[in-house]
């Protein structure tokens, strides 16, 4: 704790506002010399420094330090493993080249000891040229001299040395060995034994040495030879100073171990990929769990064998994933089944987690060479929502209804997925339905995505297959069969129609309600792989999707934008069968305004008839919407407002319609000036009452009125002087409206405002038509 709470202080006091220039590097630099003290107390310094804080803050403060360090560790171990090839290379490289000078200096210890044996060969046999009676007579002379101990000991070292060996007395021809070592050691060192003599135990020594290491390493190639065994022996192997080897041979063997245990799995035996995964990632993983833990318990952390030990578990990995490519992933992808590719990654990525207790994070390799073929799977999937939401879009008849409760391809009830309490069931159409229904299993199947960095890639795979699903509903309106060169690679083609306002409203229905809820609700399911237990599996869903609440919220407002163009397309096709009659006649001319004057006597003061169209459909199409937008009824007024936008807009930009009225061989009279601030004046009038007067609806109305009275002022005449208050035209807008509503006056003479979004009865409707004289 107290590295940490250094660590902190050193943070704290380095930390710059923005940029350092040379003086602040001096002072800075005067100030990190309190911490290259050799004396320096951590504890005391954050002392001194915290000394103000309460035991709140300095939980706070604890808290924070440890997510620095668990976030510092964990961009340490991805920054390790993106080098980490390049580092086990090198130190492979090392090591090769320490054996070998190892070797090299090994062979020019024995040259040279072979070189003072010849030597001192000859210096004896020359003393014993030029003395040969003294000698002869010196031992007739003397008692024959009994052996010392020494000598003894190296009469019978050989052959004690080969009795142990033959009888495989590991640990006893170590001892042996070591005890020779050190008599060898010891008499260099004292030159009590001639060269010939110690180059001859010396010798010995080597090739018992050999031979043991020869019989060690045959132990452990046995297929027979498992645990304590196997490890005594390596272990014995790198006591004679063959660790290399012997790490290589402690590998070997446990690859061997889970090859011949393999031989009895086969994959055509197991009833799906899941089951052969799960069989052959046991093997493996646990294979390369216990050649961890005895390379950790004879080797230790010596970097030459750690690397070599996490090159053989990334080469183990690496096979270990392309079986599973083979014989389980291949076919699930190509199939579009992405729940079944799923399962296999899940699994494997679970048996893999566990190697990060031994310090092996192979995950990241697993991930890599899994991502192509779930890609692949992701893909087809996509592409089946995509063609069977096509499919039953060709049959729809765009009716609304509950969700049927039918069984899920997972094998759950749809309830599971709405909500057992019904507090999310909406109504869609049939093939809506089949849309969420399909996305909801989706998201369900996609848990490895996000570990695989595909979390992204999904859902802009859903936008396009929603976007496509958006361009079918485009197409199911009338008067769109002319655009479908527009939808190119959008899928199916053949849509039914939506003939009536309820259909065509209905399409609105199922894309804003997908759009806005069921979608971006069904994208949260997308959560991490593999967390370590439920506590901090909610922690870190909660967290994960805190920081994706960007990303969610750019989708849901693409989402948002696709189902605004199917709202455009229908608003525009409203707005045209208002505007122009069935032989390309415009409702909306400069005549009708221009042709009143003379008129004044007959003139029974009403909005226009395309004003009154107007009214009459946005009043049918709330009372529609209201029961198709339960609990969303924005939607259906910002749908009305868009409408009612469509129409003064299309008015506000006809240009010919403007040439008529401002340069038209007959100029706008009073009358017509009139008449048209009034039709102005109801569409505010009801738009307010039915709380969708945008700004810019009242902005656009505001311009249209202005060039009105501007091209009357060009005759010459004021405008104001011949038009009545703006209580007149209230008075009539407001009558306007009861009478095409079908809802009379109050008894008190007051008007029942009744807004536009409320219901309307069969009969009112029915009595709309009679006004068509005004």
């Amino acid at each position: 704790m107290a590295s940490v709470k250094s660590s902190r202080s050193r943070a704290h006091a380095v930390t710059p506002s923005k940029g350092i220039n040379k003086e602040s590097g001096t002072k800075l630099e005067e100030n990190l010399n309190v911490f290259k003290s050799d004396n320096f107390d951590a504890d005391a310094f954050v002392q001194s420094k915290c000394h103000s804080l309460n035991e709140k803050e300095i939980r706070q403060l604890c808290s924070y330090l440890l997510d620095l360090k668990r976030a510092s560790a964990e961009e340490m171990r991805k920054s390790v493993y993106a080098n980490y090839t390049a580092f086990i290379r090198t130190s492979k490289e090392i090591s090769d080249l320490e054996g070998e000078l190892s070797s090299m200096k090994n062979l020019l210890s024995t040259q040279a000891t072979l070189i003072h044996g010849l030597a001192e060969g000859v210096h004896i046999d020359s003393l014993s040229d030029d003395a040969p009676e003294s000698a002869s007579n010196g031992s007739s002379n003397d008692e024959v001299r009994e052996p010392t101990d020494l000598e003894k000991w190296l009469t019978e070292f050989p052959d004690l040395l080969d009795v142990l060996l033959a009888e495989r007395r590991v640990d006893e021809a170590l001892s042996s060995l070591d005890e020779g070592e050190r008599i060898a050691s010891e008499a260099k060192e004292k030159k009590t034994l001639g060269h010939a003599v110690l180059f001859s135990l010396q010798t010995a020594i080597a090739e018992r040495r050999q031979k043991l290491a020869d019989q060690l390493a045959e132990i452990a190639c046995q297929p027979s030879t498992r645990g304590a065994e196997l490890r005594a022996a390596i272990s014995a192997l790198k006591k004679l100073g063959d660790g290399p080897r012997a790490h290589s041979l402690l590998l070997n063997a446990h690859y061997q171990k889970y090859q011949f245990n393999m031989k009895n799995l086969r994959p055509s035996s197991t009833s799906y990929g899941g089951a052969y995964t799960a069989a052959l990632s046991q093997l493996v993983f646990s294979a390369i769990a216990q050649a961890a833990t005895d390379s950790l318990a004879i080797f230790g952390k010596e970097p030459a064998y750690t690397s070599e030990l996490v090159m053989w578990a990334t080469k183990q990995t690496e096979a270990f994933a392309l079986l599973v490519k083979r014989h389980a992933l291949t076919s699930s992808a190509a199939a579009g089944g992405l729940r079944a590719a799923a399962e296999c990654v899940q699994i494997a990525l679970g048996h893999c987690s566990l190697l990060e207790a031994r310090g092996l994070a192979l995950c990241p390799v697993l991930l890599k060479l899994f991502r192509p073929s779930v890609e692949q799977a992701l893909d087809a999937n996509l592409k089946r929502i995509e063609e069977s939401t096509a499919a039953l879009a060709a049959a729809d008849d765009w009716e609304l209804t509950y969700p049927p409760s039918v069984t899920r391809t997972s094998g759950r009830p749809a309830g599971a997925v709405l909500g057992s309490t019904g507090a999310y069931q909406h109504k869609l159409s049939s093939s809506a339905h089949r849309f969420n229904l399909m996305v909801q299993d989706f998201f369900e199947d996609v848990g490895p995505l996000l570990s695989m960095q595909l979390g992204g890639k999904a859902l802009e795979g859903l936008f396009q297959v929603f976007n496509s699903y958006v361009n079918t509903l485009i197409r199911a309106l009338p008067g769109s069969i002319e655009d479908e060169t527009s939808f190119e690679g959008s899928g199916n083609k053949i849509v039914r129609m939506a003939e009536t306002e309820a259909q065509q409203i209905a399409l609105l229905a199922n894309a804003s309600l997908l759009a806005d809820e069921l979608l971006p609700r069904a994208a949260m399911k997308l959560a991490p792989l593999n967390q370590a237990n439920y506590k901090d599996d909610l922690q870190r869903r909660a967290s994960d999707r805190q920081s994706r609440h960007p990303e969610q919220r750019e989708w849901k407002k693409r989402l948002v934008n696709s189902v605004d163009r199917l709202k455009d397309s229908f608003c525009q096709q409203h707005a045209l069968d208002l505007i122009f009659t069935e032989e390309g006649d415009s409702h909306l001319s400069a005549e009708m305004y221009i042709n009143m004057e003379g008129n004044a006597d007959e003139i029974e003061w009403f909005p226009s008839l395309i004003f009154q169209e107007l009214y009459v459909k946005l009043n049918r199409m709330a009372a529609i919407a209201a029961d198709m937008f339960v609990g969303r009824e924005r939607f259906a007024i910002l749908l009305l407002m868009r409408l009612t936008e469509t129409v003064i807009l299309w008015l506000s930009q006809d240009q010919s319609f403007w040439d008529d009225i401002e340069e038209g061989p007959r100029p706008l009279g009073h009358l017509g000036l009139q008449q048209f601030y009034l039709d102005m004046k109801f569409v505010t009038c009801f738009a307010s009452q039915g709380r969708y007067l945008s700004r810019n609806l009242l902005r656009v109305v505001n311009d249209i009125i202005s060039k009105a009275m501007s091209a009357f002022a060009s005759t010459g005449m004021d405008p104001y002087s011949v038009l009545p208050d703006d209580d007149w035209f209230t008075e009539i807008a407001q009558d306007a409206i009861e009478r095409l509503s079908g809802k009379p006056k109050v008894a008190n003479g007051e008007r029942d405002l009744n807004s536009p979004t409320a219901s309307v009865s069969a009969q009112s409707m029915s009595s709309v038509r009679s006004h068509g004289s005004y």
